[in-house]
């Protein structure tokens, strides 16, 4: 175990509705909701407004929709906004050591021990978290992060975890245990509600608890690798490096159900929202992969994984999902899931997009807007259309910027207003208005207009 708390663990708050609340100043101190629209989708990232009345991530949409009050948004994500903000902090983490680990889009372990300027004692990592912390709210035009320190990826990540939202939490070389002890077990990776549930018929509530129990008697009522697993993590026994995102043989996303669930709709949804990650991460690290993997967890702690390797490198998310559905299908659901995951491995920093991708107007847009300014190519003029995503970013030709605030029945409604203007007039067109037209995130640095 390191002597210093020299692992940072950084965590974007409420990521996505943060960066659409930056964007909406309409948004800002409401409920926000972002995620799937469809009458199976699930919940992406809710605003700690939203939390208040119990929206979370991977709850279906609609479960949101009855808790929230009247004038909650639900919005379609905007994954390059979300990339963009992403990339900024990202570079800001690169700054501070040349080891960084991005766990996802938005949260990443940085290991302060890879560099050799400043010290590592409490005082010095707090004041470098309190300066980070600083930086990342000017940079991303207001989106929070909370930080946590420590000898292990363990206690770094517990501690972020912590205070949030805008959390700080330094633990001390030598208080590991002490700093765990009084948390409940399901602070700890690994242990849902039904393990939760296990626990407490033994009497088990805190992690202190956890960590007085026998290895024996944890195998016995968890099975040998999970036993063994959280036996370790109690006694803050973690010794995993931090590992570049270069160095990385895969990248992943998953996710935990509070319940199991059995339904393959809701299961496709959410896949559909991890392979987003995975392919924003991917990009930010300018990484792509020729093989898709599924991992599903079943009630029973069993574990499966299934995988796929394309011809291709990869880095689009509609690839991904495909893949990673049609994996899906290959894996009996019946009894439910309690943990469903994508990842892609077979690295390069090399990607060959398929042809249908390349000749895919939206994808040469999205690929423009990624490049530098002076090799940007000259975005193709988008005809106007039907179909509007709440949420998404619009031009109109007149009114200029603004975002998507309803539409059907032929009409669609926008909120002209940007992250740097008071809040905007509202006003409906025909959905097919060709003066109005899709337009790219909007710059959260630069004038509105």
């Amino acid at each position: 175990m390191r002597d210093t708390p020299s692992i940072l663990h950084v965590d974007l708050d409420a990521m996505f509705a943060s960066v659409e609340q930056r964007d909406k100043p309409s948004l800002r101190g409401r409920p926000v909701v972002v995620g799937g629209m469809g009458g199976r989708g699930v919940v992406a990232t809710a605003s700690y407004e939203a939390r208040v009345f119990g929206a979370r991530s991977a709850m279906p949409v609609a479960e949101a929709r009855r808790r929230c009050p009247s004038g909650t948004a639900f919005l379609a994500p905007r994954f390059a906004a979300y990339r963009r903000t992403s990339q900024v902090v990202m570079e800001l983490l690169a700054g501070l050591s040349p080891l960084v680990e991005a766990v996802s889009i938005d949260e990443a372990y940085v290991d302060l021990a890879a560099t050799s300027t400043g010290g590592l004692d409490i005082r010095a990592v707090t004041e470098l978290a309190l300066d980070l912390k600083a930086r990342i709210r000017a940079a991303t035009g207001g989106v929070t992060g909370s930080v946590g320190a420590g000898t292990s990826k363990l206690i770094a990540k517990i501690g972020s975890d912590l205070h949030k939202p805008d959390g700080l939490t330094v633990v001390a070389p030598g208080q590991e245990r002490a700093f765990l002890g009084p948390l409940p077990v399901t602070a700890l990776s690994g242990v849902g509600p039904a393990t939760a549930e296990r626990l407490r018929r033994a009497g088990v509530h805190t992690i202190g608890d956890l960590a007085g129990l026998a290895p024996a008697e944890l195998i016995e009522r968890l099975g040998q690798a999970h036993g063994v697993a959280l036996y370790r993590l109690a006694r803050a026994d973690d010794g995993r490096p931090v590992v570049g995102e270069r160095e990385a043989k895969s990248v992943s996303a998953e996710e935990t159900f509070a319940a199991d669930v059995a339904d393959p709709a809701r299961l496709g949804a959410e896949l559909d929202v991890l392979a987003a990650q995975v392919g924003a991460r991917l990009r930010a690290a300018g990484l792509s992969g020729r093989t898709v993997t599924l991992k599903a967890r079943h009630f029973d702690f069993t574990t499966i994984t299934r995988s796929t390797t394309r011809a291709q490198a990869t880095d689009d998310p509609r690839v991904i999902t495909q893949a990673a559905r049609r994996l899906l299908g290959d894996v009996d659901v019946s009894g439910g899931l309690r943990l469903i995951g994508v990842g892609v491995s077979g690295l390069t920093e090399f990607a060959q997009d398929d042809l249908l991708s390349l000749l895919d107007p939206a994808a040469r847009r999205e690929t423009a807007a990624d490049q530098a300014p002076d090799e940007a190519a000259e975005p193709e003029p988008e005809p106007a259309r039907a179909g509007w995503r709440t949420g998404e970013d619009v031009r109109h030709a007149v009114h200029g910027a603004g975002w998507v605030w309803g539409s059907g029945r032929g009409r669609v409604t926008v909120r002209f207003e940007g992250p740097r203007t008071p809040p905007g007039p509202v006003r409906t067109f025909a959905a097919d208005d060709p003066a109005l037209h899709p337009a790219d995130p909007p710059d959260w640095h630069g004038a509105e207009g």
